[in-house]
């Protein structure tokens, strides 16, 4: 049952991995000026394996030219407020640049998206996706306060998580109704029993003042920037606060920060349910025969029907678990947020129709961070609580019934799963800052901001209005006419070469560039 900016703004990287070993079959310490943060050494070391939190596995694997990943932890105040008070370490990653010494621009940091998602171990899964920015810069992510190896957020355990996603997030009834609001509260309940004391401090406005801090630790006098989903807006997040500080920056599978937790949903219910529009309409036009249904109309009907009888009766999945309705739905949104997901998502309906849920509930484990030894990150976590300690609107049970009906208009599919989502924040025990992100950025240099008009979870509108928020003069917007989360790794040609002329090279494209 993810929230819905869980889904509005969740990393793909992680998912490709998680697919990957399953249908098959950063540590270091730093040296800290107690006095003056701005000036720790960071004590580079090779990388570790990564913890339970950030998803277990291998350490990193060397670079294709055999340099070695380094990773180290910074120090940064518990509370910004209070800067000289305790401290948490965040956890970073680098390869440092490729290229020539005197060709080095500085560090490039990115945001992978989540929240919730650890960087140490995105970046260097994915690395060699941005092989040529690393000719002159050094690459750099990080675990977010709360997320990963970054003092994280924990709630319930793994057999819990287990038990808490096999539940019926698409209540009926009255009783189902009392269940899932029961479930929602014990969860809730969990993470302020485990993580008080990080709760409170895991806002975006927190997460931008670490980046700066790291950027001053880094030995950079402006940020240069790579965001992704969620990492649009805390990159929006940071101009604003920072925009004499910005570099050179690009924001990619862009989240529209003018609207509110409930818009966001309804907005995305919408964008999933044209990314499944799209699915069905390209499985059908396929020269061989669709294996899932004759027209997209009917590939759809079939989708509706499996999920209405999984509402009734699971079948097996996974084992021991079952694949419930609730499972199965989270799966499909999973396949679409890309279109390199497609062909598992036709797998996976082709077997459910026929009693097997295995795949289906790969995909479903991917979005909720589970990996294949039935251990969980603490992605959920860590994005209930970002987004909870962010989003100041509250909703309850009544509310979300009376907006059922427009959420079922936006999507027969999703519309119920997405407005039940509403409730992850009802009894969160900190209070949200604010409606939507301040991201106005007066005087910060230009951005570059790329939008996909088939994007499901960060919908394409979404870019123009951050362009709009961010300023005049600020925000360059790109539209790339595409399918799935996001246009850098889509590897259009013409997305890549605008931004590596831009971060490479300064070279600013023109306003309203459209790439297909």
């Amino acid at each position: 049952m993810p929230n819905p900016s869980r889904l509005r703004a969740a990393a793909l990287t992680a998912t490709a991995l998680v697919l990957s070993a399953l249908l098959a079959g950063c540590g270091g310490g730093s040296q800290e000026d107690d006095e003056n943060l701005t000036g720790q050494k960071l004590d580079w070391k090779d990388c570790p394996s990564p913890s339970e939190a950030e998803g277990g596995g291998a350490a990193p694997s060397p670079l294709p030219d055999g340099d070695a990943w380094q990773c180290a932890t910074m120090r940064a105040p518990l509370d910004w407020d209070d800067p000289e008070g305790d401290t948490i370490g965040l956890a970073l990653i680098r390869a440092e640049a490729s290229g020539a010494a005197d060709r080095r621009i500085g560090s490039l940091v990115f945001n992978f998206g989540g929240p919730g998602g650890a960087g140490v171990t995105t970046l260097p899964a994915f690395g060699q996706d941005y092989a040529k920015l690393r000719t002159r810069y050094d690459l750099v992510s990080f675990d977010p306060r709360g997320v990963g190896r970054s003092d994280p957020v924990e709630c319930l355990d793994d057999k819990q998580l287990d038990a808490y996603f096999q539940q019926d997030a698409t209540p009926d009834d009255r009783a189902e109704r009392t269940e899932f609001v029961n479930n929602t509260e014990e969860f809730n309940a969990a993470c302020e029993k485990n993580s008080k004391k990080i709760l409170p401090q895991v806002r975006t406005t927190d997460a931008a003042r670490d980046m700066d801090l790291m950027r001053q630790v880094l030995g950079d006098e402006k940020l240069h920037y790579f965001g992704i989903s969620y990492g649009t807006e805390l990159g929006g997040v940071y101009a604003h606060l920072f925009p004499r500080h910005v570099g050179r920056a690009v924001f990619d599978a862009v989240v529209d920060p003018t609207q509110t937790a409930e818009q966001s949903s309804l907005g995305q219910a919408k964008g999933f349910q044209l990314a499944l529009d799209n699915f069905a309409e390209d499985c059908v036009s396929k020269t061989e025969d669709c294996p899932i249904g004759d027209t997209a109309e009917d590939v759809k009907a079939r989708i509706a029907r499996l999920l209405k009888d999984l509402d009734r009766d699971p079948i097996p999945g996974v084992f021991p678990r079952e694949l419930t309705e609730t499972a199965a739905t989270g799966g499909i949104a999973q396949a679409l947020y890309s279109k390199d997901f497609w062909e598992y998502l036709t797998e996976g309906l082709e077997q459910a129709y026929d009693g097997d849920g295995r795949v289906l509930m790969v995909l479903s484990d991917a979005l909720n961070g589970r990996n294949e030894d039935g251990q969980y990150s603490n992605i959920t976590a860590a994005n209930v609580a970002i987004n909870c300690a962010d989003d100041k609107p509250r909703y309850d049970s009544a509310y979300v019934e009376g907006r059922l009906p427009e959420f079922r208009d936006a999507s027969p599919l999703f519309g119920d799963y997405l407005a039940w989502s509403m409730l992850s924040c009802t009894d969160w025990p900190v209070a949200g800052a604010a409606d939507h992100p301040d991201v106005s950025a007066p005087g910060a240099p230009p951005i570059l901001v790329i939008g996909n008009t088939g994007d499901p979870a960060t919908p394409y509108e979404g870019a123009g209005r951050m362009v709009d928020a961010l300023g005049k003069g600020v925000g360059v917007e790109l539209t790339y006419k595409g399918q799935g989360h996001g246009a850098y790794d889509s590897k259009n040609r013409c997305v890549q070469d605008a931004v590596h002329g831009y971060l490479l090279d300064g070279r600013v494209p023109a306003a309203k560039t459209v790439c297909s």
